[in-house]
């Protein structure tokens, strides 16, 4: 008789072995984009007209935060503190808010194509803006930031309105958001062709691509609040949107309170983009791209993935301002048009390699 030597079967590893190693990777992405956001931050204080060393932003940070009394030469530290770091603060909180926004939105439609300004808000900012600053509305008394504010609420005010009696579904909010784009991208373009001498429409123009130059501390103190609250309260729902992954009807089989998730996390999405928007404008594909960009290093799961994408929305937004500072030699272009040359190839890529949710 022969002797039949025994298979060896491959060692499986254990299953909580490759739980605890995927959320290992996971919170080394979110850690990476953290330390990578320090940096970046770190680079758009010295970076600009006027090139400022590190060792001298680092002194000046330290010089703000704790008092150490290093030597800094006051125009410098006027330039990197007044300027540069307000303005970098600024646009990591509305990167952050924007990638943010986007992720709870494509979650709750089930849409790889939503984005923060799917409900309207960026149209009904633009017009209210138009508004003040050609128009004139409010008399003088009105800022542009506040105009466009009172837009983003009268335009999400609309799109709710249509969305409600058409049913609750995704579809509904999807198609009302469209509509409302429509008609406040088309009042805002009215107003700039019938009101507007050429500066006027060309500041205008500058205004709704982008525009971080005005930015200064008080936005910040806005901003940055705005950001790390929508954040938490998000994360906070993070299960529920897990459960939106499979579809309305089995996520209120799994007892998750379906209209009042859909109420709140519409309503902070909304409320961040239209804080962002009023600050610096309207910019485009960091809701779309950068979700399905942190889906691809940390998965679906919904607690990862709100934090990784708030990080790197945030690397991106400062990253692509310092591009708009220096690409062309004293000209600062807007930040939209930045984040729209990146955003549009890096989105074609994700789709190529079939990373886009179905």
């Amino acid at each position: 008789m022969f002797e039949t030597t025994p298979v060896q079967q491959p060692v499986q590893p254990p299953r909580q072995s490759l739980a605890g190693r995927a959320y290992l990777v996971r919170a080394g992405v979110s850690l990476g984009a953290l330390v990578l956001l320090v940096g970046v931050i770190a680079m758009a204080a010295a970076k600009g007209e006027t090139h400022i060393p590190l060792g001298t932003v680092l002194q000046t940070i330290a010089n703000h935060l704790w008092q150490a009394g290093y030597d800094v030469d006051p125009i410098d530290a006027g330039i990197i503190w007044n300027y540069r770091i307000s303005r970098a603060m600024v646009a990591a909180a509305c990167g952050a808010s924007l990638a943010l926004s986007g992720a709870v939105l494509q979650a709750l439609l089930r849409n790889s194509l939503a984005d923060p300004y799917l409900l309207g808000i960026s149209a009904g900012a633009s017009t209210g803006a138009v508004s003040v600053a050609i128009l004139g509305f409010g008399a003088g008394m009105v800022s542009l930031s506040l105009g466009a504010f009172v837009g983003a609420l009268v335009a999400f005010g609309f799109v709710a309105l249509l969305a409600i009696p058409a049913g609750r579904g995704a579809g509904a909010i999807i198609l009302a958001g469209v509509a409302g784009s429509q008609l406040f991208n088309a009042l805002t373009s009215f107003i700039v062709t019938k009101a507007a001498t050429a500066d006027e429409a060309r500041g205008v123009m500058f205004w709704l691509l982008g525009n971080l130059s005005g930015v200064r501390w008080p936005d910040v103190y806005l901003a940055l609040p705005v950001a790390v609250i929508g954040l938490l309260v998000c994360l906070w729902y993070s299960r529920a949107l897990d459960a939106f992954t499979f579809g309305v009807e089995s996520a209120a089989s799994l007892g998750v309170p379906v209209r009042r998730v859909y109420v709140v996390l519409i309503a902070i999405a909304a409320s961040m983009t239209a804080v962002m928007v009023t600050i610096v404008g309207s910019i485009g594909f960091v809701g779309l791209v950068i979700p399905h960009a942190a889906r691809f290093f940390v998965g679906t799961r919904h607690g990862f993935l709100l934090p990784a994408s708030a990080l790197i929305g945030a690397v991106f937004l400062v990253a692509a301002d310092i591009v708009s500072r220096i690409i062309l030699d004293g000209q600062v272009l807007p930040i939209g048009v930045i984040t729209a040359l990146i955003g549009a190839p890096a989105f074609a890529i994700i789709l190529c390699h079939g990373r886009v949710l179905r």
